[in-house]
């Protein structure tokens, strides 16, 4: 059986993928055009980053799922930390390419190059940190979560989901997702989202 959590885990995540791969498109797109990027799309989508998966997500993951499973078994409690140890330096790790583009967006080309390999960097990381939460972590607290975990988590996870996931933006963020939407062009495209917004 899946749960709400796990389903609502997996959509950010897919989520989350999908505008990480839009930004290492448009570089790539732009690169081969030999043009400059849309600075201020590419701000949006990383203070999107950095404003729902680092401090909704991850806090939701740390605060709530990882203590539900330390307390249930002691398996996997060297993977728990080590993935808490990525959320609690997300933080930073997104500020550095958002001072990285900040950099190229002001002093031009000469920038571009650390400014893209902090971004496949940080993609890199990312899309290895949330491939292992799902081979590792929701496998194990489907197995060993009992009925009241889930439906603790269930309520909590469902609280604040994400725009970008499916789900109706809060008012204070639908001006943001439509500005991500309408800057990624079709043929990269972030899926039905962009229907729904």
């Amino acid at each position: 059986m899946t749960h709400t959590t796990t389903r609502i885990i997996r959509d950010e995540h897919a989520a989350l993928a999908a505008m990480l791969r839009s930004i290492v498109l448009l570089l790539a797109q732009h690169r081969r055009q030999g043009t400059m990027p849309d600075f201020g799309a590419l701000r949006a989508m990383l203070f999107y980053v950095d404003e729902f998966p680092e401090k909704r997500h991850h806090r939701k993951e740390s605060e709530l799922l990882f203590p539900k499973l330390r307390a249930r078994t002691p398996l996997s409690r060297e993977l728990l930390d080590r993935l808490d140890d990525d959320h609690a330096r997300g933080e930073r790790r997104i500020r550095n390419v958002e001072h990285a583009l900040l950099a190229f967006e002001m002093m031009g080309e000469s920038r571009r190059q650390v400014f893209e390999q902090a971004v496949d960097h940080y993609v890199d990381f990312y899309l290895g940190h949330m491939a292992l939460e799902e081979r590792e972590i929701l496998p194990l607290a489907e197995r060993v979560l009992t009925d009241e975990d889930w439906a603790d988590l269930d309520q909590s996870f469902s609280a604040n989901r994400d725009a970008l996931a499916g789900c109706e933006p809060d008012t204070e963020y639908e001006q943001l997702f439509r500005r991500i939407v309408n800057a990624v062009p079709a043929p990269i495209g972030l899926g039905p989202v962009a229907q729904e917004l």
